[in-house]
């Protein structure tokens, strides 16, 4: 399975937010804890139906996210 297989954009889960398919956890929930230096295995503690795959995915959907989004830095 590719890792981005991973991702559900579907406008009935979580009003069309990315998710983790299967689940209603949102990409966006992931990263933040992520940002917020979050260990991937306190994560996988708070959410067990999530796997590391799924952490994977989620910081691969936002990079690719990212690759297609054109980033003005602050003051530019």
């Amino acid at each position: 399975m590719d890792s981005l297989d991973r991702i559900e954009l579907n406008p009935r889960v979580c009003g069309g937010k990315p998710v983790i398919k299967g689940t209603r956890i949102p990409v966006s929930v992931i990263l933040e804890r992520i940002a917020d230096n979050e260990h991937w295995d306190s994560i996988l503690r708070a959410y067990p139906e999530l796997h590391r795959e799924d952490i994977q995915a989620a910081l691969l959907y936002a990079r690719a996210s990212l690759d297609h989004t054109e980033v003005r830095a602050a003051g530019a």
